[in-house]
């Protein structure tokens, strides 16, 4: 399975939906949309994790890179995984959790939650 990424905004908040394989030959075309984002004055990214069905540390790495890179301009990063994790068949959700990094992000359920100032993340 291959990756497909599309982009779009939903008021300041730049939404990227990723879904397939996050994996080294992947990876890259993610970390490339958060930096084309960032590029075009964009400092609130939402990544839609939500429909991929496997992430390795190659994905992770670029995770994180996003989290850096977002802090480091100002900026905001909210992931979206699904609300009961590994049961709904978000990979990520459990991958990220058992490297110790799940805590790093602010991780919302769907991009109507991930959007609206008043909700608060989900807990690690």
């Amino acid at each position: 399975m291959t990756l497909k990424v599309v982009e779009c905004e939903q008021g300041e908040w730049a939404i990227v939906q990723v879904s397939g394989e996050m994996d080294l030959v992947t990876s890259p075309s993610v970390r490339q949309h958060v930096h084309d984002a960032v590029a075009e004055g964009r400092r609130s990214l939402v990544l839609d994790l939500s429909g991929v069905r496997f992430c390795d540390s190659s994905g992770v790495g670029v995770l994180i890179a996003a989290r850096r890179l977002m802090r480091s301009c100002q900026g905001r990063l909210r992931l979206i995984l699904p609300a009961r994790g590994a049961e709904d068949g978000s990979h990520v959700n459990r991958v990220l959790a058992a490297l110790g990094v799940r805590r790093l992000f602010e991780v919302y359920p769907d991009v109507a939650s991930a959007v609206d100032e008043t909700t608060s993340p989900l807990s690690a």
